[in-house]
């Protein structure tokens, strides 16, 4: 298209946004008489001057989506509700498949989020010959995410949030946001917080409050390793360790350090506050800084790394069961015995044997650690998704004894939970899904009056829905539930059809 067809284009271009100006001037004018024709004037495909796109037919194209100008987009691929794909765009997606630009840099070359991951999930699905089409791209902030969630995105997961309660836990009535795929969770959880509101409530207590990192050293000898073991545990040297952790953060306070030896190598376990942030990286800065003073001292120390496995992060370990790690809670109720009888459908006797035989002795048999329960990690799992925690700590946030006691005629069920760990600030706590459910129940960010109080009711609320969650998962079992209610409420029924379909 030469200059004058330029300029024509332009003209027309002026004269069309003219002319929808005046059609809502005049609709303006007539008031409620007018007679509005609501018409989308959205194109998926169009032209710039006169260039135009080239789509396979089996390309998915949604309604909302843009293709613009010389673009060519082969079979497999799917345009998203929303989408833009303009021909600049399309010349990057070729570089990312190419090797030219690597996809973990489209961020900062781009400097818009949302198109990198739009050019990076078109990239990929050219690449694989797979489709995206059903992993949304629209309706998420992914400014929010950038260098503190997730590296590289091309989209979404949808996980459904229910609401359990009210559950009376201190006097206080929490709804508890749950997000599962698992059908009956939400449901039977919603039972054992009836059961516990109508016989009164439960009560919690937080036992300890400590986050933990154990790097491992090594030096020229046992004997070495040993005495700097002693130099670290020595009350006298303790306030000058504690000097060089707290310089990190104005919320980091070191409570003890924790020593063990293997050969030369020496392990040091710190614990230490963290305010209402988790506390991983917090503690981590900590004890570089304790590293870097030691390394001072005993110049023949090698710090092999930062983690040594004795913290224990992520792993289910007996020292966390033993010492704990984060949020340490007991959280217990007295349910009565009618109620026993009228909503959980059992009998005390009965609850009492199951969880004797199930979650203590089955458990032993099975070599258990921190496993004498019946589901807590289902709890747990479903909070930690729903408030912005790190899934992964579900292994040892799972810890849990759950010991059930006939109390006359009544219930006393009580769980114990050693390493809750949680956060109300910092990583996906600060996403908007993840910050409404912290909302809701209260402890969203941090209190300036009293740090770390959110964090630690948070975690209160953790270990009373466990409770619920047990003593309704318990009752069902007793009562010979377990299978009818999942058959009624976790099978689905739909057919999704052949592979074939679903990446077409």
């Amino acid at each position: 298209m030469g200059t004058l067809g330029r300029a024509i284009y332009t003209v027309g271009n002026w004269i069309r946004g003219t002319g929808q100006a005046l059609d809502r001037v005049g609709s303006l004018l007539q008031g409620s008489h007018r007679i509005e024709e609501h018409l989308s004037r959205h194109r998926t495909l169009m032209n710039v001057f006169d260039k135009s796109p080239l789509v396979d037919k089996d390309v998915f194209v949604a309604p909302g989506a843009s293709v613009i100008g010389d673009i060519h987009i082969g079979k497999g691929s799917s345009i998203w509700y929303g989408c833009v794909l303009r021909v600049e765009d399309e010349e990057i997606v070729k570089s990312v498949i190419e090797g030219t630009i690597p996809s973990n840099s489209l961020e900062a070359k781009l400097g818009e989020c949302k198109r990198a991951a739009a050019i990076r999930r078109e990239a990929v699905q050219r690449i694989t010959g797979k489709s995206l089409t059903g992993l949304p791209l629209e309706g998420f902030d992914y400014d929010s995410i950038l260098g503190q969630c997730c590296e590289m995105p091309v989209g979404y997961v949808q996980i459904p949030v229910g609401i359990v309660g009210p559950l009376l836990l201190d006097g206080v009535e929490y709804s508890v946001p749950m997000a599962t795929t698992e059908g009956c969770l939400v449901a039977s959880t919603n039972r054992g917080c009836k059961a516990i509101n109508l016989s009164g409530g439960a009560s919690s207590v937080l036992l300890k409050d400590a986050m933990t990192r154990a790097p491992v050293v090594r030096f020229p000898s046992a004997r070495r390793a040993a005495l700097v073991m002693f130099y670290l545990q020595d009350p006298a040297n303790f306030e000058r360790l504690s000097l060089m952790f707290n310089k990190s953060s104005r919320f980091a306070r070191l409570q003890s350090i924790k020593c063990t030896i293997a050969g030369r190598n020496l392990y040091l376990r710190f614990s230490c506050s963290t305010g209402d942030a988790m506390g991983m990286n917090m503690v981590s800065k900590g004890v570089q800084n304790v590293l870097d003073f030691i390394k001072s001292e005993f110049p023949d120390m090698d710090v092999i790394g930062i983690s040594g496995n004795y913290c224990s992060d992520k792993k289910a370990s007996a020292v966390n069961w033993i010492e704990g790690r984060g949020k340490h809670v007991v959280c217990e109720a007295v349910i009565k015995g009618e109620i026993v009888e009228k909503v959980l459908k059992t009998s005390v006797e009965a609850l009492v044997e199951l969880n004797m035989l199930k979650n203590l002795a089955g458990s032993a048999m099975a070599g258990s650690l921190g496993g004498f329960n019946a589901h807590a990690s289902n709890i747990v799992s479903a909070l930690f998704i729903a408030t912005g925690q790190d899934p992964a700590q579900n292994v040892e946030s799972s810890h849990c004894i759950t010991m059930l006691l006939a109390d006359g005629d009544d219930l006393h069920i009580s769980v114990t939970m050693p390493c809750i760990e949680v956060g109300t600030v910092g990583g996906g706590t600060q996403l908007a899904s993840q910050s409404a459910c912290l909302n809701l129940l209260g402890v969203k960010g941090s209190k300036k009056e009293a740090p770390g109080s959110n964090a630690q009711q948070l975690a209160r609320i953790v270990a009373g829905t466990v409770l619920a969650g047990e003593l309704s998962l318990m009752s069902a079992i007793a009562a010979g539930q377990l299978v009818k209610s999942h058959m009624k409420y976790n099978r689905s029924s739909r057919d999704i059809g052949p592979s074939s379909q679903v990446n077409r």
